[in-house]
């Protein structure tokens, strides 16, 4: 079983794109014009149950995603690798660069989910779920993590890109993933390089000062950068700054 995905580019540095709970890789399309293929190999993976991996049943769990891109990796001929993960993929990203340092060279953890989770209790996760089924609970969580700052017809857009995505059950199943895990005493230490770019007008807990206290206290080799006009989904607002900071994180490692 190898994760669906779209390759972009032919360059020498390889790295692997992952989504968050609410978005496939489609999230990435408005960026991928504005990265350089040339010296990059962009890998769009989508995790079970999501995109073109839709029909992989998995238990969804941050080892299995952990693995699966790893398995993508070695399909690829990938022995080192760059990791860009959004939202709750932040989080398999810190999971995966402690558990094959030698095969992560650089982490892009974007808007990330902290590596001790976000915990909810059932009352918590029964809110959070219901964006799965109501329009409406769904356009308001958009709005709130973007600071309502844009028109309706953007709202639509991501709310279609959120109802095209996945299957309920991958999508309930990452919703346990990212509630009920905490890797933090794993990940404590880890040397790989990590930028977190963060949204100005995201949730509190995805800004920069909440990120800085958390990744800061667990990563010695952290970079924190900010695009001042998005909110927790940069590649979809800010699709040029975004595709700049993240490509000049990686050439810089490269």
């Amino acid at each position: 079983m190898v994760l669906g995905h779209a390759v972009q580019g032919g360059g020498a540095e390889p790295a692997i794109v992952l989504h968050e709970w609410l978005g496939d890789s489609a999230n990435w399309d408005l960026m991928r014009p504005y990265l350089d293929g040339e010296r990059f190999t962009w890998v769009f993976a989508d995790l079970r149950g999501y995109g073109r991996s839709r029909t992989i049943a998995g238990a969804h769990t941050v080892e299995e995603a952990a693995g699966d891109v790893l398995a993508l990796a070695d399909a690829l001929g990938f022995e080192r690798f760059h990791l860009v993960g959004h939202s709750m993929s932040g989080m398999i990203g810190q999971y995966l660069a402690c558990k094959a340092p030698e095969r992560v060279k650089a982490l892009v953890a974007v808007c990330p989910v902290p590596a001790s989770g976000f915990p909810a209790d059932a009352a918590a996760k029964a809110r959070m779920a219901a964006v799965l089924d109501d329009d409406e609970a769904l356009r308001e969580a958009i709005g709130l993590r973007t600071g309502h700052r844009y028109t309706p017809g953007w709202v639509e857009f991501k709310l279609g890109i959120a109802r095209r995505a996945a299957t309920r059950a991958a999508q309930l199943g990452c919703l346990d993933m990212f509630t009920g895990t905490d890797v933090s005493a794993e990940v404590a230490g880890l040397p790989t390089p990590i930028l977190a770019l963060l949204g100005a007008h995201d949730l509190p807990l995805y800004r920069e000062a909440s990120v800085r206290e958390r990744f800061g206290a667990w990563y010695p080799n952290l970079e924190v950068a900010v695009c001042q006009e998005a909110g927790h989904y940069p590649m979809l607002e800010c699709p040029p700054l975004t595709a700049a900071l993240i490509q000049r994180f990686v050439a810089g490692l490269a």
